[in-house]
C-alpha cells in the first residue's frame, strides 16, 4: 500500500515534468482579461451622480467618503448636490462591487486595472479630482447594457456619461441628474438648450 501511493504521487510529478510550463512572465507577457474583471480604476461619471451616497452606505468596509453641499440648481425638484469630496480607499477595498450594485443612476463602475502598487498606503486613496480626470473605461461587470453592446474596456473607446446608463438618456432629461451638467433639466424632457441656460 505504501509503495503504490508513492508511485501514484511520482506519476503526477512525472506527468507535470513532461508538460510544457504554463507560467506567464508578467509584465513582459500578459494574459487576456475578461470585460467583467473587477479592478482598481473605478469609473465615476459625475454627470450621472446625484450625491445620494448609496455607494458609501452599502460599502461593507466603509472605504468611500462623500461630502456634498447643496447646488441650488433644481430647488423645485428637490435640489441636487455638489460633490466636494468623493474618495475611495482602494488599499482596503475587497472589490466586491456592492457600491456599483447600489448606485441607482449608473454613476459608479468597477475599473479594469490591477497595477496600482504604491509604497505608501496614503497614495492608495483615489480622490475626487483623479476620478474626474480619469479615462472612463468601465468594466462591464453588473452592467448588462455594456455586455449587450459587447463593450471591452481593454480595447474599446472611453465611454461618455450618456452611453453608460441602463435606460436611454431622453427618459432622464426631466429628472434629477448630476449637479455638474451645465443646463437645468426641464419638466417634460426634450433636448438641452443650445446656449446652456
Amino acid at each position: 500500500m505504501y509503495g503504490f501511493g508513492l508511485a501514484k504521487g511520482l506519476m503526477v510529478t512525472l506527468k507535470n515534468f513532461i508538460n510544457p510550463p504554463f507560467t506567464t512572465q508578467y509584465p513582459e507577457e500578459r494574459l487576456p482579461q475578461h470585460p467583467r474583471f473587477r479592478g482598481e480604476e473605478f469609473a465615476w461619471y459625475e454627470e450621472r451622480c446625484t450625491g445620494c451616497a448609496s455607494c458609501a452606505k452599502y460599502c461593507p468596509l466603509g472605504i468611500i467618503k462623500i461630502v456634498t453641499s447643496p447646488s441650488e440648481t433644481a430647488i423645485l425638484e428637490g435640489d441636487k448636490y455638489n460633490i466636494d469630496v468623493f474618495d475611495i480607499d482602494i488599499g482596503r477595498c475587497m472589490f466586491c462591487g456592492l457600491c456599483v450594485e447600489a448606485c441607482p443612476y449608473d454613476a459608479l463602475f468597477m475599473g479594469s486595472g490591477f497595477e496600482r502598487g504604491r509604497y505608501q498606503r496614503e497614495e492608495l486613496v483615489i480622490g475626487v479630482d483623479e476620478l474626474r480626470e480619469a479615462v472612463k473605461r468601465p468594466s462591464s461587470w453588473f452592467r448588462p447594457q455594456l455586455e449587450e453592446a459587447q463593450y471591452d474596456p481593454h480595447t474599446g473607446e472611453p465611454l461618455a456619461w450618456e452611453e453608460v446608463g441602463r435606460e436611454q438618456w431622453p427618459w432622464h432629461q426631466g429628472e434629477k441628474a448630476g449637479a455638474r451638467i451645465d443646463w437645468r433639466p426641464r419638466r417634460g424632457g426634450g433636448e438641452p438648450p443650445e446656449d446652456g441656460a
